[in-house]
């Protein structure tokens, strides 16, 4: 076994451990006491509906930040950092206030329909942003823009949020934060994993042309790969993926970026092996977070899942950052 393989099993260890524990621990909200355990009957079915919601959103999140990496040929490109996990959370939040105004019940295709065009909203304003001067996506521009077009369209949802009244107020603070269900929209969650796995299936298909983008442009229209072409495609599935996403959790902030950045480093920059493992990066952080927050209880309540990915992602970032900044450039090879 070599030793991209022996990553990539590492990575779905983890993934399966973090499963396992979030099926298990279990903390009293009584005594405090905190132990771990098989689920009893009467609350199995919820821990199982969380853990394979918390699998859906880590495994999309993670592929949507792998293939924004190689569409935009950016270490540091991610759904949170370009603006589109912001963009799709404001398409919520405009939706969920019509609502209010009409006094209509936003469905779960109205949750995802603004998600979706939020997402590709924000996408299409920072790709016309960030363009250099051969009308491509220019790394460092790219970045300043999304995070630029991230902060605003969180803005719009702090305005949102003072419009509505108190109750609706804390439920919308409570999505903002970011959460895994543990009663997700079923038609939504499996809408979820049939885009995720259709999504794998593409970049797995794809991978050799997907590792051409790593490539100047002219090597890898060269070489079939059709990278105008393709590079929309991965822009369009990455859009998709997070739209739905923030549907079922909000904003899970950072798992786009850390995840596959984890892969990478134990599996290398070939999207062969580089797509599962970023997707088991991406299950083991949600569901690990989620299990974590079951188990630390602050006196307040428990911590919200999107504060922990943020805790840890936040670091991780500005790290990269300096990295990429030491070394003149912003590309894969920079890290």
């Amino acid at each position: 076994m070599t030793g991209a393989s022996r990553g990539l099993a590492c990575l779905i260890a983890a993934a399966v451990g973090a499963c396992l524990l979030r099926l298990c621990v279990d903390h009293d909200p009584l005594t405090g006491e905190l132990s771990l355990a098989w689920p009893h009957d009467a609350w199995r079915a919820f821990r199982i509906d969380a853990a394979i919601a918390g699998c859906a959103l880590g495994g999309a999140l993670a592929l949507s930040g792998t293939l924004l990496q190689a569409a935009l040929r950016n270490v540091l490109a991610a759904p949170s950092i370009l603006g589109v996990a912001s963009g799709a959370g404001l398409g919520v939040m405009i939706v969920l206030y019509v609502a209010h105004l009409t006094g209509v019940q936003a469905s779960w295709a109205a949750w995802t329909s603004g998600a979706g065009l939020g997402a590709f909203g924000t996408l299409g304003v920072v790709l016309v942003l960030g363009r250099g001067a051969r009308g491509l996506p220019d790394p460092v521009t790219t970045v300043l823009a999304g995070v630029i077009v991230a902060t605003m369209a969180s803005a719009g949802m702090v305005l949102l949020q003072s419009l509505v009244p108190e109750g609706l107020r804390g439920q919308f603070m409570a999505w903002a934060m970011g959460n895994v269900p543990e009663l997700p929209s079923q038609p939504l969650l499996w809408s979820t994993i049939g885009l995720l796995g259709f999504g794998l299936c593409w970049a797995s298909w794809r991978h050799a042309h997907l590792d051409a983008l790593l490539l100047a442009e002219d090597t890898a229209r060269s070489i079939g790969a059709a990278p105008a072409r393709l590079r929309l495609q991965c822009l369009v599935i990455a859009g998709v993926l997070t739209g739905c996403c923030v549907s079922i959790a909000g904003p899970l902030a950072f798992v786009g970026l850390v995840a596959p950045h984890a892969a990478r480093r134990l599996c290398g920059h070939t999207h062969r092996l580089l797509v599962p493992a970023s997707m088991a990066a991406g299950v083991a952080l949600v569901v690990g977070a989620d299990a974590l927050r079951q188990a630390v209880d602050l006196g307040a309540g428990r911590v919200p899942v999107g504060v922990l990915t943020t805790v840890l992602g936040g670091p991780a970032f500005l790290v990269l950052l300096r990295r990429t900044m030491r070394s003149g450039r912003v590309s894969h090879a920079a890290v």
